[in-house]
């Protein structure tokens, strides 16, 4: 099959990269494992300063913008890079985890980081990671980012948070500007288990004199950001107050919205990603963008509009098919799966077949509540990341909700979609949720079964393992 052919051609065509990315991966990994308390000693910012300061401070070398939050954060970033990019800056985006490549994390004017770049930039780094104790996967992939956007410098760097905020290796940075996406539980066993607790870790990248907007907030969360901002003397900018949005149309393909600021309105916004979150992650993006150019050559509504209508950011409410109907979403924990819920109005259907699977340390219960609920059938599989929920065990979980409903049982995402598509007729909808793994695995599996039905530069002809150990992946039958 194409997807084994791919598989072994990056193993045994690109081996300095596959080497590169296995020696990273080597190192403590928390993404691997999350059985780690979330603590200034475990998730270390003087680890990271000590390897910046070593590598010659490269993150001063760019300017940049510093994006937290629970939702969208993704999207939001992805939109503020294309807002920069159309103004003509060279533009450096980092975010994470990768949909199908590591290259993805790291990219300039949008192009993916090329191998040998990676390779070349882990060379010059290896030796003084390998000089200290316990950097970690994350702290060194953080730093490769701020060296590839530093040689030579880009404009504007937008960098997304990992995990949390005020410890996260990304925090180093002393940013023109901050966003806070809307909070939601999230990470509770790391980051606590209240909006308020959440709110105070995401509220860590707030730095003095810095603007930081935020998107819509409970009164508990926006409490929280309001008074961190003010000990430290960051002005606060607010989507629903100095920022506005008014959505005006939802297609399958896409939105179509108007976006109101403190000194300018932009009308017929078209965004390619749909639901109605997404005008709230666009309007943050523009708010964002607009507080950061040069006050004498403004963005001009145009330039919005171009950077918006040119956001790349697979994998969120992404549609294949007709008959049936596929819809591919990366919702991962309770609120996410709400959004989607509701969003799935937008894509007329009948029946809905539910594709799911999940990382173990995720809200499993609560996604199922959600997106279970009125599903004609769901089938349960897995990906092969390390942190991917057995399939038995959300089976449980699935059964013990829904006793009446049918249920099935998949090891590997494709025969799943396979199953997913000989069961639904063609007026139906298939939903596949709950982790960005399982979703990237089924726009692969879609490629094997289509392989015509994606662009050309699409990342899904770029896969690569799910993780730097190389975790052996069933063979497609």
């Amino acid at each position: 099959m194409l997807f084994r052919t791919l598989f072994l051609l990056f193993l045994h065509m690109k081996k300095p990269y596959a080497r590169t990315l296995r020696e990273i991966f080597l190192h403590v990994d928390y993404s691997r494992n999350r059985q780690h308390p979330y603590n200034a000693e475990t998730y270390n910012l003087d680890r990271m300063r000590e390897l910046v300061r070593r590598m010659g401070l490269p993150q001063t070398t760019f300017a940049s913008v510093h994006i937290a939050g629970s939702k969208g954060k993704g999207s939001t970033s992805a939109m503020t890079e294309a807002i920069l990019r159309t103004a003509g800056y060279r533009t450096g985006l980092y975010t994470s985890p990768h949909l199908h490549t590591f290259r993805e994390r790291m990219r300039i004017d949008g192009a993916l980081i090329p191998r040998q770049r990676l390779v070349a930039l882990w060379k010059k780094v290896k030796p003084v990671v390998e000089s200290m104790t316990g950097a970690t996967t994350f702290e060194i992939i953080t730093l490769l980012a701020f060296m590839h956007f530093s040689e030579p410098p880009v404009d504007w760097a937008v960098i997304e948070v990992g995990l949390g905020g005020s410890l996260d290796a990304t925090n180093v940075i002393l940013p023109a500007a901050c966003a806070i996406t809307s909070l939601s539980l999230e990470h509770t066993d790391l980051l606590g288990d209240t909006i308020a607790a959440i709110a105070a870790e995401k509220a860590g990248i707030i730095k003095p004199d810095v603007p930081v907007i935020t998107g819509p907030q409970t009164p508990v969360a926006l409490s929280v950001i309001q008074r961190v901002a003010k000990e430290v003397g960051a002005p606060l900018v607010r989507l629903g107050v100095e920022w506005r949005w008014r959505l005006r149309e939802q297609r399958p393909d896409g939105l179509l919205l108007d976006i109101f600021g403190p000194d300018s309105t932009i009308t017929d916004v078209s965004v390619p990603l749909t639901g109605a979150h997404q005008a709230i992650n666009a309007t943050l993006a523009v708010a964002l963008a607009s507080s950061i150019a040069d006050p004498a050559y403004p963005l001009s509504p145009a330039t919005i509009r171009r950077g918006l209508a040119h956001t790349y950011w697979p994998g969120r409410l992404e549609q294949f098919g007709q008959q049936p109907r596929i819809v591919l979403d990366s919702a991962h924990n309770r609120e996410s799966a709400t959004r989607l819920k509701d969003a799935l109005k937008i894509f007329p259907h009948q029946r809905l077949f539910l594709l799911f699977g999940a990382s173990s340390d995720k809200d499993i219960d609560g996604m199922l509540d959600i997106l279970g609920f009125g599903a004609a059938e769901i089938i349960l599989t897995r990906s092969f990341h390390p942190r991917a929920a057995d399939v038995p065990t959300m089976a449980r979980i699935a059964r013990k909700r829904f006793p009446r409903k049918m249920i099935h049982l998949t090891e590997d995402v494709a025969p799943a979609l396979s199953l997913a598509l000989s069961r639904a007729h063609p007026d139906d909808l298939i939903l596949v949720a709950g982790s960005i793994f399982v979703v990237a695995a089924a726009r692969e599996a879609w490629r094997d079964f289509h392989p015509s039905a994606f662009s050309p530069d699409d990342w899904v002809y770029t896969p690569e393992p799910i993780d730097g150990q190389f975790t052996p992946m069933l063979p497609r039958k």
